[in-house]
């Protein structure tokens, strides 16, 4: 496929393109370039790519067509399509992502997760849904109980099946599988293929079609690597700094404990920070999702729930305050940012005990790192890795609670001298926050800001200088 094919090009009906347009999507990335021709024309598919390279809407499109085209009428808990996706908030996007196409061809989708009551997805189903999507667990209870019923199924999709296998839903998904029709169409997604996926292809695709695009093995050319070796007590003082600089950043931690305790501490420091981990409840996971979707929250410290399943443009920052166990953990994690072709860096945060298996990770994940020892948040490569002036909001983020409204604090810069360029992004008050320049609080006075612009958007935020060098517990 050429750079210039169109999606009407590749079969996508007029109607479905036009609600593409409307979003702003108008140019196939590869692996939907790749896949469509053969998913639009009724075959089985096993698509390959990196997660941020555009699979949602490489299956959405297929299933909204498909349904139209039958023009059958979805019969009261029998579904005609099904989406299986490992966590609720990738189920949550997809849906998002799904809400205008099904709307355009008069489709009546729902979400299955937990962690949620199940009466209104029990309702949804009686009343008749087209398009499911659903996470195995909350599904295989529902049918267990007699609420839904896989009979109808016409197209189904597993989604990010390589992070099924990696959360052990493997043996759910072959007995949801084993309950849709043999001869249904199936298009399965992952980023990589392994010898628990390969079991899946060959026991419920039909001689599939093989498309591979943006692999995860392969790391991004526009994604930047970089090791920061420092003293444990200068991790924090460094997340600070590099968390401060404008834009979205997600930092990594091992535990739910760690992402916890991180998100405190970075607020208790002026970086307004949410957590995502498994020990949260469900509305607990959205109101935080939300904030930092909004821009309320310019930082996401999170476990590697968030490694495939959360999409969110323009996080230009990801960082490893904790270096996962295995190559895959790091690429999937990396893969926050640089997506769909925008540019993006990563940083792992080594100490001395850390050494060797981070050698060995980024040996195994097939990256060539800059490493740079660093003996505190003055160091001038932060303001190479994460460029901009330093803003810090007192108190961070506080989350609005029943018994207790949200405090909206002003930021304050830590920097006086801001002779560099000017960005016209908002500020976390609306305002224009300035760029490069000087603004080197976070340096210690004044180290030169040079402006590897990586087009970080969001709430301006002032230097670290100064705060508190306690390092965080990653709860290991």
């Amino acid at each position: 496929m050429t750079s210039s094919v169109s999606f009407a090009d590749l079969g996508v009906p007029a109607d479905l393109v036009a609600v593409l347009a409307e979003r702003g999507i108008t140019t196939p990335t590869p692996i939907q370039a790749a896949t469509l021709p053969d998913s639009l024309a009724g075959r089985d598919v096993l698509g390959r790519g990196r997660t941020g390279s555009g699979k949602t809407y490489a299956f959405l499109l297929p299933i909204v067509d498909r349904l139209v085209a039958s023009g059958r009428k979805a019969k009261p808990g029998r579904p005609r399509a099904l989406v299986l996706a490992p966590t609720r908030e990738l189920v949550g996007q997809i849906q998002e992502s799904l809400a205008p196409l099904a709307a355009a061809a008069g489709l009546r989708t729902m979400t299955i997760f937990g962690g949620v009551g199940q009466n209104p997805q029990v309702q949804n189903l009686r009343r008749g849904a087209d398009i499911v999507l659903a996470c195995p667990g909350r599904l295989e209870d529902l049918i267990g109980q007699g609420h839904c019923d896989l009979g109808d199924v016409e197209i189904t999709v597993l989604d990010e099946a390589d992070h099924m296998a990696d959360l052990g839903f493997l043996p759910a998904v072959r007995r949801i599988l084993d309950k849709t029709p043999a001869d249904g169409q199936r298009l399965l997604f992952s980023a990589t293929l392994d010898n628990a996926i390969d079991v899946l292809v060959k026991r419920y695709l039909s001689s599939p079609v093989v498309h591979q695009a943006d692999s995860a093995q392969s790391p991004v050319a526009t994604m930047d690597h970089h090791v920061l070796h420092l003293a444990r007590e200068h991790r924090l003082p460094v997340l600070v700094d590099l968390a401060s600089a404008p834009g979205r950043t997600v930092v990594f931690t091992r535990t739910k404990h760690g992402a916890k305790a991180l998100a405190r501490q970075l607020n208790r420091s002026g970086v307004p920070s949410v957590d995502l981990h498994g020990n949260l409840s469900q509305n607990a996971r959205t109101r935080n999702m939300e904030a930092f979707h909004s821009g309320r929250a310019t930082t996401l410290v999170a476990t590697d729930i968030a490694a495939r399943g959360i999409h969110v443009d323009d996080v230009a920052l990801v960082v490893h305050a904790d270096p996962p166990t295995e190559h895959k953990a790091y690429l999937h994690r990396s893969g926050r940012t640089a997506r769909a072709g925008a540019a993006g860096t990563v940083v792992t945060l080594m100490t001395d005990e850390q050494v060797r298996d981070v050698r060995q990770l980024t040996r195994a994940a097939g990256i060539r790192p800059t490493t740079t020892r660093v003996s505190g948040s003055s160091h001038p490569v932060l303001a190479e890795l994460a460029p901009g002036e330093r803003t810090l909001v007192p108190g961070g983020l506080v989350i609005e609670t029943p018994d207790q409204p949200r405090r909206s604090a002003k930021p304050k810069s830590a920097s006086s001298n801001n002779s560099g360029r000017s960005g016209g992004r908002p500020n976390s008050n609306g305002g224009a926050a300035k760029r490069g320049g000087n603004g080197g609080g976070g340096n210690g006075g004044g180290s030169r800001r040079r402006g590897r612009g990586r087009g970080r958007s969001g709430a301006g935020r002032p230097s670290s200088g100064g705060h508190s060098a306690a390092s965080f517990s990653s709860g290991r």
